[in-house]
């Protein structure tokens, strides 16, 4: 099937459930999307309450504390909210691109000259009494390593170990500085090989048809072309440019002309950091406008379908800061709308 731009943007919304809200809950939500992008402490609560009919963001605290939720670094080195099964074997994935991270920070760079076996044993040992801050673990670990700083040893321990961050963080309005565990320990469970081609049928049901490469950018695993090769259950569509996109076989493919209502989402989503081009919701021009020198300036605004605006919290009340186009009375009606229904979340 030869798909539009348009189409390829209704798709994607549909199956993120931007075009209707679901009854999920968070943690079923949080599965299907693979992970909720959780840099910041707001943006995976305003990506569930953009997707889901009624969103009880105490139970997203209650996820936490519970363990069926998790808070770990692991897809393109990032922060995800992950649902405790993906925890476990998502870490391991995306090892290389952790590893990538440890060659271009400035924060390892202090940390790199150490034995690995020698740290991994004295971050094994810091740590096996029971979790630990960031700081006091790289106050820890400087005991065995003399010479390398304190916050090197720290800073190299979240990357090169599946360490979960504990709640507080993360949790709904719930304040406290990173504390760490490994993820494992903090789960009573053992570490599972991930199943890739699973992940990937996991990943196309939530942002296909797509490419070997969009799944690159969404996971920042490389060498992904073999694998979907290799799955003959899957199809093939092709854009407007002639690309091979694949997709599983029972994927929803949305028409053209349904209605993509005004969504406020967190200044990252991985709604449109999933796709190699990320065209697919975000015109580049409009994207720069974002862009500040060190990330994003602010949350963001989808209207029609894409991104149309820069919004932050000030006081409780949702303040648009900028449109990067001229909004119908209409859609300022359902922005109206969607402001109202964040500040009644914020306002819990």
């Amino acid at each position: 099937m030869r798909l539009t731009q348009r189409r390829l943007n209704r798709t994607l919304l549909r199956r993120q459930h931007l075009l209707e809200r679901t009854d999920l809950t968070p943690a079923g939500l949080s599965h299907h999307l693979v992970g909720l992008q959780a840099q910041e402490t707001l943006p995976p609560f305003l990506g569930l309450a953009a997707r889901l009919t009624d969103l009880d963001p105490h139970e997203v605290t209650r996820g936490l504390e519970e363990r069926s939720l998790v808070r770990l670094l692991c897809l393109r080195g990032t922060i995800h909210l992950l649902v405790a099964e993906d925890a476990l074997s998502l870490r391991s994935w995306t090892q290389p691109r952790q590893e990538q991270e440890l060659r271009s920070s400035q924060n390892t760079r202090p940390a790199l000259g150490v034995d690995r076996a020698a740290f991994d044993a004295a971050l094994s040992a810091a740590l096996a009494e029971g979790p630990s801050t960031q700081k006091a673990l790289g106050a820890a670990l400087a005991e065995r390593f003399p010479g390398v700083p304190p916050a090197a040893l720290g800073q190299l321990a979240r990357v090169v170990a599946p360490l979960a961050q504990l709640p507080p963080r993360g949790t709904w309005k719930g304040s406290g500085g990173v504390v760490y565990q490994y993820v494992d320990r903090w789960l009573g469970r053992p570490l599972a090989e991930p199943d890739v081609e699973d992940l990937v049928r996991r990943y196309l049901r939530a942002f296909g048809p797509a490419t070997a490469a969009d799944v690159t950018t969404w996971s920042g695993v490389t060498r992904l072309g073999p694998v979907l090769a290799g799955m003959p259950d899957l199809v093939r569509h092709e854009d407007e440019r002639g690309r091979v996109l694949l997709d599983v076989a029972d994927g929803v493919v949305a028409d053209e002309d349904e209605p993509a209502p005004v969504r406020l989402l967190g200044c990252y989503d991985n709604l449109w950091l999933s796709h190699s081009a990320r065209d697919r919701v975000t015109d580049p021009d409009k994207r720069t406008a974002w862009s500040g020198v060190n990330g994003g300036t602010g949350h963001t605004l989808f209207v029609d379908g894409m991104l149309e605006g820069i919004w932050r919290v000030e006081e409780g009340r949702v303040r648009v800061l900028e449109t990067l186009r001229p909004l119908t009375r209409a859609e300022r009606a359902e922005l109206d709308e969607e402001s109202a229904r964040v500040e009644a979340l914020l306002a819990r």
